[in-house]
């Protein structure tokens, strides 16, 4: 049995248990097993600029909230219910977290749908919602975009493709997404939800793509010269693409103009992280704005914290190697999914969208 098989049936007797006892399944759960968290902070905030106290508090803290996971991404809060939701790629499931509640599981399968794979990240990665306020997610596994077809208070693995294929081959394994206004999605394409034989030798595309899903369907091929594009977000006014490329010989981020179209032009490095790579853990990965412009990306050594102008105010620093973020709450809260943990930090500024 692989491992997110493992879990997932774990997690049902944890259940059972907790029908029969009455307990919180997670909170009962095995502590190598996820579950919450309480009392606990870790890591630092180091502080390159002045202008960082604006946005962060100089006491803030880093919370951990939750533990155990295999590799926790893809955080979103979800306003309507008041909760966060983040992917454990390797166990195929998406867990749900809320103030009062606690850890549960929300989803599962949530990337791999079919009986068998032999991929070690086959679960879903990026998250987001449609102006329907509907659950999109980027599935490693089933190499595809995807439109969850259940409500977020019923969720079900029941799933509609957006796009799997480009030019009648298909995608390695979709990563990262963003959502234009109009509905169009922006996604990136790296290979690795894919297994280590297919990654090598049995893709079918041979470059690494970013790509927009119009909201007729068509696919359109934006990017194709990034070795590795990984997280993907849009700036306030839509303007601007921000795209994580997180090659190890070449961990920048890079941002790209947007015209009336929702085309790309002007690609350029907006940040090279380069030189923080050579002694921190971590590469250029999951990307949030704040409603002012400044970027949250996450990379080495953390959450990077950067102007509008590409300036680095200094690093949320949870003492692991830190995949992606999410503002939440009432926007001036960051989740940040770091390796096995689910921690958030307070902010002064509101994310973008709140």
């Amino acid at each position: 049995m692989n491992t997110g098989a493992f879990n997932y049936y774990q997690t049902k007797m944890f259940v059972w248990a907790a029908i029969v006892l009455g307990s919180n399944p997670i909170l009962a759960a095995d502590q190598s097993h996820p579950h919450d968290v309480s009392s606990r902070t870790t890591g630092e905030i180091e502080r390159l600029d002045p202008a960082l106290d604006a946005l962060v508090p100089v006491d803030a803290e880093i919370e951990v909230l939750a533990e155990g996971f295999e590799w926790s991404e893809g955080p979103l809060w979800i306003p309507q219910g008041g909760y966060l939701i983040f992917s454990d790629v390797p166990a195929n499931t998406i867990y749900r977290w809320k103030e009062s509640d606690g850890l549960s599981e929300f989803l599962s399968p949530s990337g791999f749908t079919g009986s068998n794979s032999d991929s070690p990240e086959s679960g879903s990665n990026g998250l987001a919602l449609n102006r329907q306020g509907q659950l999109l997610l980027c599935q490693h596994g089933d190499r595809r975009v995807a439109r969850m077809d259940a409500p977020l208070e019923t969720p079900q693995p029941k799933f509609v493709t957006l796009a799997d294929e480009y030019e009648g081959r298909r995608f390695n394994s979709p990563n990262d997404l963003a959502v234009h206004s109009s509905g169009a999605v922006f996604f990136t394409d790296p290979p690795y939800g894919l297994a280590k034989q297919l990654e090598d030798q049995g893709r079918e595309l041979d470059f690494q793509g970013v790509y927009r899903i119009d909201s007729d369907g068509r696919v359109t091929l934006l990017v194709r010269d990034l070795p590795r594009p990984n997280g993907i977000a849009l700036s306030p006014d839509e303007k601007t693409l921000y795209v994580a490329q997180s090659h190890g010989p070449a961990k920048i981020y890079m941002a790209y103009d947007i015209d009336e179209q929702i085309d790309l032009s002007n690609g350029r490095v907006f940040f090279d992280a380069r030189e923080l790579g050579k002694t921190r853990l971590g590469s250029p990965d999951g990307l949030k704005l704040d409603q002012n412009g400044n970027l949250f990306a996450t990379g080495p050594g953390g959450v990077l914290v950067l102007s509008p102008s590409g300036k680095h105010l200094g690093t949320i620093m949870p003492g692991e190697r830190t995949a992606n973020c999410a503002f939440g709450d009432d926007g001036n809260t960051l989740y940040m999914t770091a390796d096995q943990i689910l921690c958030r930090v307070k902010l002064l500024t509101k994310g973008n969208g709140f």
